[in-house]
């Protein structure tokens, strides 16, 4: 008998480092970049498709991401949804949040946003300065 791994599994599985990205964006082709440079960067990433998974992802693990860059605008939980959240739970709330959205009037206040489309090079920079 094989076991199937859903895709929190996998996350699960990824975010054990404590160099850990979080990327929570429902457009794949940001996902799949920002992986990208992030692991040729040496960071261990995970991403997920929507809030209500990441929030699933980081209430399973034992070591915390070191950041979370969060998309604002996606189906299911949006960001602001995720934010709220996690400022809510004792375990999340010491979590840096970046946020990466088309739309930055949506995003929260007190927060570093990065506008779509990012500047890699400054979202690497301020991960560093996160992790």
């Amino acid at each position: 008998m094989f076991a199937t791994l859903t895709r929190a599994d996998e996350a699960t599985r990824r975010l054990r480092s404590r160099n850990t990205v979080l990327i929570v964006d429902d457009e794949e082709g940001i996902c799949e970049t920002l992986r990208d440079v992030f692991e040729g960067e040496g960071y261990t990433v995970c991403t997920v498709g929507n809030g209500r998974d990441a929030l699933a992802v980081m209430e399973e693990l034992p070591v915390k991401p070191c950041v979370v860059i969060l998309d604002m605008i996606m189906p299911i939980l949006d960001g602001n949804g995720v934010y709220r959240a996690m400022k809510a739970d004792p375990d999340l709330a010491d979590i840096p949040i970046l946020i990466s959205t088309s739309d930055p009037s949506q995003a929260p206040d007190g927060v570093l946003i990065m506008r779509k489309p990012i500047a890699v090079d400054v979202l690497v920079a301020a991960v560093r300065r996160c992790c």
